[in-house]
């Protein structure tokens, strides 16, 4: 038995369909209905990282209900074939990518699971976005979209593959999975970028410091008073599109607050946590401390001036951010002091944010790093970040500095999951063809950019070292966020840019 066949064996048949509620009724009403049909299915569909059982086994159905070739590999992508339309046959096979998987991040307030519940939709003005949580528009558009290219019935096209990969937002499992020999394509179209009117010809690569820690712990010390300090109401959101925009990180802002609050009032930490996804900024952090109880009033007062501070230094990117305290139940342990000293001055030190622009490339992020999730308790630290480049050996600096902050504290750093970048080249004749046919289309000449995010394109090159790759999509702002929301104009754009590009691929 093949591993394919082994994989599908361990897929639940998908019971979703399309529903016909006032949601699904008001998202048909939008342009093009063959876009917006296909990702309201998605949104019914729960997806998050590595639980895409359900949503492979959709795929899987709504390739086979096509009556087009459709194969599951050995990881979970899934590709799909559609003949040319009779008479281009001859053209260059044009293979769409997207990926299955979205970032489940929800508002704390938020009764939601991500493993069980639908996104609740919701139409904005122009805009479409969900209720309190991440929307998946990244990639749910991109995957829709090339979901109506395999159903349409009147499109002119040659050859079509779309590969529609797993796992890309937690380490890129399906790109790392892909093999030889199951791709016949000669163009790749990555659907996975978020800025209409852009077309993207390179990206950057990543690599995760994960940091583990042991340390000491002791009876939590009489005479103290116990608080719980919480950084709450902060944007967050792509920790690589959305770094140059000066977002507070959550961890950021309480570990400075935890290192001057240690040196002004001697406080004892029991626990920290902020963060829970590798490439999202960080909305939320909270630190569970004690004060000595003669010093609790100017202790309050001391937050409530931090909170002064974070919401002066921040009032441009987190106009609802929110730096508090309460009272609570004292914890039976704290960490021990000299610990707590090492600890709160690593994290303090690590760097969040941009490290240094392109200098090839306006605008463009080369490198940086995102202090992703901190989580302090119960006598383990544990740390991740994810360090971005387009340059390799700025990435593998930043993430060696990284390391080197925290084996001055004798804690255990392993660099793992590294992808690699896609370096642009601008005599790549689909860029050529795209520029030409949206100039044509819509009168104006797109950008050509690279994007400070981890496209697929660079892994699925090394697979595939001949294609002739490039990346466009609809406008998205806030991927990686409950704020997520795509643009509605932008989609028919989308849409029509990509019916008039296949019918100028050229021949081979």
């Amino acid at each position: 038995m093949d591993a394919s066949k082994s994989f599908m064996m361990s897929v639940r048949p998908c019971s979703y369909n399309i529903k016909t509620d006032k949601k699904i009724s008001e998202m048909k009403n939008l342009q093009p209905a063959e876009i917006w049909t296909n990702f309201y299915a998605l949104t019914q569909i729960p997806r998050p990282s590595k639980k895409e059982t359900e949503v492979i086994a959709y795929m899987k159905k709504f390739g086979e209900d096509l009556n087009l070739e459709t194969i599951v590999d050995e990881v979970g992508n899934v590709i799909i074939k559609k003949p040319a339309t009779p008479g281009l046959e001859n053209r260059k096979t044009v293979i769409f990518q997207g990926h299955l998987d979205m970032v489940p991040q929800k508002n704390s307030d938020k009764d939601f699971d991500f493993e069980k519940d639908p996104i609740e939709t919701l139409i904005e003005g122009e805009w479409v976005t969900a209720d309190g949580t991440t929307l998946g528009a990244d990639n749910g558009i991109g995957v829709a979209a090339a979901m109506a290219v395999l159903q349409a019935t009147t499109l002119k096209h040659g050859p079509i593959e779309a590969l529609f990969t797993i796992d890309e937002e937690t380490g890129m499992t399906g790109a790392f999975g892909l093999k030889p020999g199951l791709l016949n394509g000669d163009i790749l179209i990555n659907l996975d970028s978020e800025d209409e009117g852009e077309m993207y010809v390179g990206c950057a690569g990543g690599i995760d410091i994960n940091v583990k820690k042991e340390y000491q712990e002791e009876d939590a010390p009489l005479g103290m008073t116990a608080y719980l300090i919480e950084a709450k109401g902060l944007k967050g959101g792509h920790s690589g599109i959305d770094i140059p925009l000066g977002k507070a990180n959550a961890n950021k802002i309480m570990f400075r607050f935890l290192m001057q609050a240690e040196v002004d009032f001697g406080i004892r930490l029991a626990e920290a946590a902020g963060g829970d996804l590798r490439n999202a900024i960080p909305r939320e952090s909270h630190s569970l401390l004690m004060v000595a109880d003669d010093k609790t009033q100017k202790f309050e007062e001391f937050v409530n001036f931090y909170n002064t501070i974070y919401r002066n230094e921040f009032s441009d990117t987190e106009p609802d951010l929110s730096f508090s305290c309460k009272k609570v139940d004292a914890p039976a342990k704290v960490a021990n002091a000299k610990d707590q000293y090492k600890i709160i001055r690593a994290v303090f030190a690590t760097p969040h944010g941009v490290e240094r622009m392109s200098t090839s490339m306006p605008r463009l992020v080369e490198t940086s790093n995102n202090l992703s999730i901190v989580n302090l308790k119960s006598g383990m630290l544990k740390i991740s970040c994810l360090t971005r480049s387009s340059v390799d050996s700025a990435k593998l600096a930043t993430a060696w500095r990284i390391a080197a902050i925290y084996h001055l504290i004798d804690a255990e750093v392993n660099l793992e999951g590294e992808y690699p970048g896609w370096k642009p080249n601008m005599d790549s004749p689909i860029l050529k063809t795209c520029r030409d046919v949206y100039e044509n289309k819509f009168g104006k000449i797109p950008e050509i950019m690279a994007i400070h995010a981890g496209l697929e394109c660079g892994l699925i090159g090394g697979v595939y070292p001949n294609l002739d790759m490039i990346s466009f999509g609809p406008t998205i702002r806030f991927p990686h966020s409950p704020d997520e929301k795509v643009k509605i104009d932008t989609v028919q754009k989308f849409w029509d840019f990509i019916v008039a590009l296949l019918e100028e691929i050229p021949v081979k």
